[in-house]
């Protein structure tokens, strides 16, 4: 195993670097807050220490305003409740009916989501008519999500990437976030003729198709490559509905791991897992019912083979995640990455973001310590001890993980800085990233995603190191009877 995990770190004793951790995200967020024009988009990363705009699509805007909102989740203090709030509500309307991206999990639950939660919470004053509006604006996001669909020649399915209908993205299992929220609200997507459809079972389905088409186990099919692989995009021939090939738009290849997907897998599939597992067993047996579920446990029921497959899925990408990462848990831009060569046993060493052969990805380890923590907790609940063993082991990754993050030369202290977390990587293949002067890679800079995960991920350890309610993104939720 590359990383050490640090078997004594508690969420306590890491209250202190997270309290310096918002710290230095308050100015952050304020200076962007003076700074950043809307008209000049959305802020994507920063290039020489300022955040700028990319033309690709708005992804990241609900990780800008929903920063703001964890800021105040973290600190209590209302000026960052008022930025995230006024934020949502002048700019996030059109990402809740955008039928163009795959992306409704990362900006409508990063915003509309959180709210809904602060307010279920007791944590802002909301009256009944703005949480319908909340709850009003997170059906219609899972609605439309989950419209974005291309049909299998197995009568499954999956949420097509913006690259068309064609494109199975790894990242997307982060988005079904937006459709579990919907169908907890008791939403349906209504189609032709009135069909009804369930939001849970589209859920199921692309996860079930991610697991089986984006990540490697390296027996029967797989028995050529490693477990845990994972590839950024599986591409689908839209007319047969059969699967054509693996691809990669932001990873080296398709044969190789893009680590940011990676940990989009590890935080999606937990993620699903913490949000299954609060469902009553006779909604899962039934959502989950007659779906081509691989090599489920003999006898399993749907809901049984359904988890397993979740499990299998998120267990895989963790172990491989642990096993090629530097010893402080971050890792490369992407595993396969033609300079690797050149860094001889880097994975027996700390990580090094200004070496002048690949760069590395912080923003992946902000997002992987996050799925580490949840599915933590999924497994800490089974009965076999392999699973609790893991659940240890998983948990304190997350957490060293979290004090590597937490500090130099990660964590951005400069205060003419404009980011968060330093090291992050955006699209190394179309050359997106800014390579300082002197330096032969990208490093030094920063991304919203990067940023916000880091926020996310610093409020669900110091809600646990403060005695608080634990952090769920699907609080506040529950339908609510007319």
């Amino acid at each position: 195993m590359a990383l050490r995990i640090d078997a004594r770190l508690t969420p306590s004793r890491l209250a202190q670097p997270l309290e310096r951790l918002f710290e230095a995200s308050a100015q952050k967020i304020l200076r962007l807050e003076r700074s950043w024009q809307p008209s000049h988009g959305t802020p994507v990363f920063t290039v020489g220490g300022r955040y700028t705009s990319r033309g690709w699509t708005e992804w990241t805007q609900g990780f800008q305003f929903g920063s703001a909102l964890l800021q105040f989740d973290a600190t209590g203090d209302e000026r960052f409740l008022e930025i995230g709030r006024r934020g949502t509500l002048e700019r996030m309307a059109s990402h809740v009916s955008h039928v163009g991206v795959h992306d409704h999990g990362f900006n409508n639950v990063s915003t509309y989501g959180t709210l809904l939660r602060l307010a279920h919470e007791g944590r802002i004053e909301a009256s009944p008519e703005e949480r319908h509006f909340h709850r009003l604006a997170l059906r219609i996001s899972g609605a439309v999500q989950a419209a974005r669909w291309t049909r299998l020649a197995d009568g499954t399915g999956f949420i097509h990437s913006f690259n068309g209908p064609h494109s199975l993205f790894v990242d997307t299992v982060r988005s079904l976030r937006a459709l579990v929220a919907a169908h907890r609200l008791g939403h349906v997507l209504m189609a032709e003729q009135d069909a009804r459809i369930s939001l849970l079972r589209r859920s199921l389905e692309h996860a079930l198709n991610t697991a089986r088409h984006n990540i490697y186990y390296g027996t029967g099919r797989d028995a050529y490559d490693l477990p845990g692989r994972t590839a950024h995009e599986a591409v689908f021939n839209t007319v047969s509905g059969v699967f054509r090939c693996p691809n990669s738009q932001q990873g080296y290849s398709p044969f190789t791991t893009w680590t940011r997907g990676l940990a989009w897998a590890i935080c999606g599939f937990a993620e699903q897992l913490e949000f299954l597992d609060t469902l009553p067993a006779s909604e899962l047996d039934q959502a989950a019912a007659g779906l081509p579920w691989p090599d489920p446990p003999k006898n399993a029921t749907p809901r049984q083979a359904c988890l397993a497959t979740h499990r299998r899925a998120a267990i895989a990408t963790a172990e491989f995640y642990l096993e090629n990462c530097c010893t402080d848990g971050i890792p490369l831009w992407d595993t396969g990455a033609p300079g690797i060569a050149r860094l001889g046993n880097y994975l027996g060493r700390a990580s090094d973001p200004f070496n002048a052969w690949e760069p590395v990805d912080s923003s992946a380890a902000a997002i992987a310590a996050q799925g580490f923590l949840r599915l933590a907790r999924h497994l800490a609940g089974s009965n076999t001890g392999a699973d609790r063993s893991r659940a240890t082991r998983y948990r304190q990754a997350a957490l060293t993980l979290a004090r590597t993050l937490c500090s130099e030369p990660y964590l951005s202290t400069n205060p003419k800085h404009e980011g968060l977390l330093l090291h992050s990587v955006y699209h190394r293949p179309n050359g997106w990233d800014h390579i300082p002067r002197g330096q032969k890679v990208p490093n030094g800079e920063s991304s919203m995603w990067g940023d916000y995960h880091l926020r996310e991920l610093g409020v669900i350890l110091l809600r646990e190191a403060r005695g608080e309610p634990a952090f769920h993104f699907f609080t506040g939720t529950d339908p609510v009877p007319v």
